[in-house]
């Protein structure tokens, strides 16, 4: 039995430890935001937040999760995540939409630890997250939005 908080709910599953966090979050409890993208955390579109610190689902094992607070986008609900969310729709961020989940995942915990985030700690904090599809400009744009909407809001 693995026992962890999954989006501040306890939550445990009888399930071979080495599964990867990605599956059991998708198969098991019926979360798909995480997305699978690579399976060799290079892509970001499996990531969700391990006590606050975004990681890459794909490639943990769930009995690293083991008694510490897994949120993923399902679970995202506070003032960041929301200026977040607010300024990728207003923005018009995603494209195809399907790493976004990550992003903002990325996005969140920056601002979170980053109140105004420079264009390079902007870039160093997103690196691990892939767009196919070039979002790039609007993903910066957005997380800068959110930055203002933060201050504006207290």
């Amino acid at each position: 039995m693995i026992a962890f908080t999954l989006n501040k709910q306890p939550t445990s599953l009888d399930i071979a430890p080495d599964t990867p966090l990605l599956w059991v979050l998708r198969d098991a409890l019926n979360l798909t935001g995480a997305k699978f993208g690579c399976g060799m955390s290079l892509c970001g579109a499996c990531t969700v937040h391990l006590d606050g610190v975004p990681v890459r689902t794909c490639s943990i094992p769930v009995s690293y999760v083991e008694g510490k607070q897994v949120t993923t986008i399902e679970g995202l609900n506070d003032a960041v995540a929301h200026a977040v969310q607010e300024a990728w729709v207003e923005l018009n961020v995603p494209q195809c939409g399907y790493c976004q989940s990550g992003q903002v995942m990325a996005a969140t915990a920056l601002l979170r630890t980053v109140k105004h985030p420079t264009d390079d700690e902007l870039s160093v904090a997103m690196s691990g997250n892939v767009c196919r599809c070039g979002a790039y400009p609007r993903i910066r744009a957005a997380i800068h939005a959110a930055a203002g909407k933060l201050d504006a809001n207290g």
